[in-house]
């Protein structure tokens, strides 16, 4: 299997996820301004997960180029990240309707927390293709390791003060905002180049 199917794959799952935050979104019965500003935190945890999801859609875009090709470790890999990722909808539109309750925080937290050690383990599998370059995997693992740090964090936070959790519930993304082109770099030569072993 090519990267490109297995990338292609991957866009229509996140598509799809992304079509199901959306309709998620109940349109308010009462048509004023009013029901429309109550329903703030739906949009407010929409547009969290909506741009987490566009987030790990451009790293996973950059990431799956870096590999040199695609191994069972890859795709299972890739579906594992997948299945964590489909479950932000539910956690959302549960979080969106109890959004200052200590368990629905959690719970999103603890699937968002699922879906940075999930992309931590794809980011593992293509360096694991890269062993020569021993930067670029600690650069990876750094970066996954804080964080899943940060998220855990977030799950203790839950406990103490709820509006704290979810700030550092929102960090993470904006680490993995704009993908590294240094990691790119680094393995230019090497990415595409079929494996000899």
């Amino acid at each position: 299997m090519g990267r490109n199917r297995l990338e292609a794959f991957s866009d229509g799952v996140i598509a799809i996820i992304i079509t199901i935050l959306v309709l998620n979104l109940k349109t308010p019965t009462d048509p004023t301004l009013r029901s429309l500003a109550q329903m703030w935190p739906a949009f407010s945890v929409y547009g969290l997960s909506f741009v987490t999801v566009a987030i790990y859609w451009v790293n996973h875009h950059h990431l799956i180029h870096l590999a040199r090709h695609v191994d069972g470790r890859l795709l299972w890999s890739n579906i594992n990240l997948l299945f964590w990722m489909s479950l932000l909808p539910w956690v959302t539109g549960y979080l969106g309707e109890n959004h200052a309750l200590q368990l629905p925080v959690a719970l999103y937290g603890a699937i968002a927390l699922a879906c940075a050690h999930s992309f931590h383990w794809l980011s593992e599998a293509v360096a694991k293709q890269h062993p020569s370059h021993q930067a670029l995997n600690q650069k990876m693992r750094r970066k996954g390791w804080v964080a899943q740090g940060i998220y855990l964090g977030a799950l203790a936070a839950v406990f103490i003060w709820v509006p704290l959790a979810l700030i550092l519930i929102a960090l993470p993304p904006l680490m993995y905002f704009m993908p590294d082109r240094r990691i790119e770099q680094m393995v230019a030569p090497e990415a595409g180049r079929p494996d000899t072993h």
